[in-house]
């Protein structure tokens, strides 16, 4: 039976314990707090519907985490890398089914379809987050928060969209301008069954 979990921080969260999830999560100093603020304000003045502002808003969040110009880019490290995608496989069938993931030099991408657990997208994403965290603060000899508190994430309800949505995700490193085929980028994984791009 589908259960919906509902909370909030400072965007709200509608969570159901089965279904497709796109979640993008980042480090903590990736965005700098005034220039969110500079951006959600821009947009509260924007007469769009909601479900558009929410798109312009990734969006600008988004170019702003490729451009990499904020904070410190710990994902280019590639013992860190190793971590996060043990990390992400470590659950793989045993808490969801692994779609597709992108690790990015500030944020990370994934995309899976959430088992019959009883574990909500939230209790999976603090695992993932809580334990790469321990494992790469030893790594880099540091201590505090590694990752942003609130991820991004999106219930995708059609075919069509998760399609999209893997698309977006493989390709963010060329859209980025870090390779100039998604095939190049190491820290990029899709399951063949959900291969969109040849």
């Amino acid at each position: 039976m589908t259960q919906r979990y509902f909370h909030r921080r400072n965007l709200p969260h509608l969570h159901y314990n089965e279904g497709n999830y796109f979640v993008t999560f980042r480090l903590k100093d990736s965005l700098p707090l005034k220039l969110i603020e500079e951006i959600r304000n821009s947009l509260e003045k924007d007469q769009a519907e909601l479900s558009i502002k929410e798109k312009k808003l990734f969006k600008k969040y988004d170019e702003l985490l490729d451009s990499g110009k904020y904070g410190e880019n710990y994902l280019l490290n590639k013992k860190v890398v190793s971590v996060i995608k043990e990390t992400i496989e470590k659950y793989e069938n045993k808490l969801y089914q692994l779609i597709c993931y992108c690790i990015m030099p500030n944020h990370v991408h994934i995309v899976f379809t959430i088992l019959n657990t009883g574990k909500t997208l939230s209790d999976i994403m603090k695992l993932i987050k809580g334990s790469s965290s321990i494992s790469i603060n030893k790594l880099l000899n540091r201590k505090g928060n590694l990752w942003q508190a609130e991820s991004f994430d999106r219930l995708v309800r059609e075919e069509k969209e998760l399609y999209n949505i893997i698309k977006y995700v493989l390709l963010n490193p060329v859209n980025a301008n870090l390779v100039s085929d998604w095939k190049d980028w190491e820290y990029t994984y899709c399951h063949p069954s959900y291969l969109v791009l040849d």
